[in-house]
């Protein structure tokens, strides 16, 4: 086996690549190795892209920044506290961190010195499946045994699964979001006990780091899995502060090869939360969404509650004129999830506004406040009003209205 997964790595892109190859032959001097290790190794070897690479060596940060400016390339200490520096080539940058071991642990804060031990290093990182390491020849160095871990999509904590999640709490999401994206069959036993232990730890972390990871779940291919888990072991409320339509995210999620949307962390949260339009500002906060995530979010539930409060169903041109294509495909889909949960699906309908909407000229309202003007209308609050009204008969009409109709209707001024 470790001979095709040689073979695999050694015909990386990335690995091939002139720029990393430049790095290596910086760092690398005067009896120092260095090697990529943890995300870049796992994707490669479980056919995912890769986004970043992160290189480990024995070099100490003075060092690597000092070798890699002689060679050309640009440094920036950009972790010079925890031994990391970004180094550029070709455009590219790269983690370098110098390779580390714990003396004291006690949280996020341990105390750690640098070292040339490629096992201790090791030691200190999350999953088994993280825990691998490629030279520039594409050679695997597995210290710790995670290979198969990582071929077989466990996720597995390294060492002590409690002990390791003390260490920094995040560690839980992570533990769900890397399933996510990675993993197969039942989350590990072991790791979720630790989880479901631990999960108080939860209530330490900032908004920031939690928002920022549970974007990154909401993303990956067995988000919904992971979620019911989550949920189930009471860690969704703690994280979120309110209940989840675990249901509803399922059946969202079922609709994966239907459309891309469904990946979206800010549809998947109105599913799961948008109980109410107040649960949207309290996930918002709690996550520190952006202002754009926060307007995806909203515009979508009042989507929603246009398509489930309209006794007649709304045209694909009304919807998207009110929400834009988004928003009103965002719509859609989170009717069409309750739908499914509530086993009242009507799936020729929303196939059929589905493709509507995605194939949807917005409407343009033909108007403007000159053209009323033009006709006597002094400018004002009255002539606004006016320009509404017109507006709301034309959007009645189904944007049947031509501008000609509309002036006519807008009477003369006296």
């Amino acid at each position: 086996m470790t001979s095709s997964v040689d073979e695999k790595l050694s015909n990386a892109d990335w690995l091939a690549a002139p720029g990393i190859q430049a790095v290596f032959s910086a760092v690398e001097r005067d009896g120092d190795a260095a090697r990529v290790v943890g995300g870049a190794v796992r994707n490669t070897l479980l056919d995912h892209p890769v986004p970043d690479v992160d290189i480990a060596t024995t070099a100490p940060p003075d060092v690597v920044m000092s070798r890699a400016r002689d060679a050309g390339l640009k440094a920036i200490g950009t972790g010079l506290e925890h031994g990391t520096i970004t180094i550029v080539a070709d455009d590219f940058p790269y983690e370098v961190t110098t390779l580390r071991e714990d003396i004291e642990t006690f949280g996020r804060q341990a105390r750690v010195v640098f070292g040339r031990d490629w096992e201790k290093d090791a030691r200190r990182r999350d999953f088994t499946m993280n825990a691998l390491y490629v030279d520039r020849n594409g050679h695997l160095h597995d210290p710790l045994g995670g290979l198969d871990d990582c071929l077989g999509r466990r996720v597995r904590f390294i060492g002590d699964a409690d002990g390791r999640i003390k260490e920094d709490y995040l560690r839980i999401l992570r533990f769900f979001r890397i399933y996510a994206a990675y993993g197969e069959g039942e989350l590990d036993a072991e790791g979720l006990g630790a989880c479901l232990r631990q999960r108080n730890g939860l209530r330490q972390l900032s908004a920031e780091r939690i928002g920022h990871e549970m974007r990154r779940l909401l993303r990956a291919p067995r988000a919904a899995y992971a979620l019911r888990m989550m949920n189930d072991c009471g860690l969704w409320e703690i994280a979120t502060g309110g209940l989840a339509r675990i249901d509803d995210y399922d059946a969202l999620r079922s609709l994966d090869s239907v459309a891309p949307q469904t990946r979206d962390a800010e549809l998947g949260l109105v599913v799961l939360a948008g109980f109410v339009r107040e649960d949207l500002a309290r996930i918002s906060d709690r996550f520190r969404l952006s202002n754009q995530e926060r307007k995806r979010m909203e515009t979508a539930w009042a989507a929603k509650k246009r398509f489930l409060q309209t006794a007649r169903r709304p045209s694909a041109a009304a919807m998207s004129y009110a929400f834009g294509r988004e928003g009103a495909i965002d719509g859609l889909l989170a009717v069409w999830s309750a739908s499914l949960a509530g086993a009242k699906e009507d799936s020729a309908f929303y196939e059929g506004m589905l493709s509507d909407l995605a194939a949807q000229v917005i409407p343009e309202f033909p108007l403007k406040g000159a053209d009323l003007i033009s006709l006597g209308h002094k400018a004002g609050p009255e002539l606004g009003a006016l320009l509404r009204r017109l507006e709301v008969a034309w959007i009645e009409s189904e944007f049947a209205l031509t501008k000609e109709q509309l002036l006519e209707r807008s009477g003369a001024a006296s």
